[in-house]
């Protein structure tokens, strides 16, 4: 009997252990699925920056920007 209280205890340190595990495997999945999206949303933006700069140029050259920019 003496025997039993540690043995509950182990049991529920490896159930821990085990979900914990679980997690950083699912964490590692999702940083790995998020990557490439971030990627292409920082494609995205540096597109939408060139895009900006030209149409301001554009407007410079029909004399259609703001005499603020």
């Amino acid at each position: 009997m003496a025997d039993e209280p540690d043995n509950i205890f182990l049991s529920i340190l490896r159930k821990i252990d085990q979900r914990t595990e679980r997690m950083a495997e699912d964490l590692h999945d999702l940083k790995v699925r998020v990557t490439p999206v971030d990627e292409g949303r920082a494609g995205v933006n540096r597109r939408l920056d060139r895009l900006e700069h030209r149409v301001e140029r554009i407007e410079k050259r029909l004399e259609l920007s703001d005499a603020t920019h």
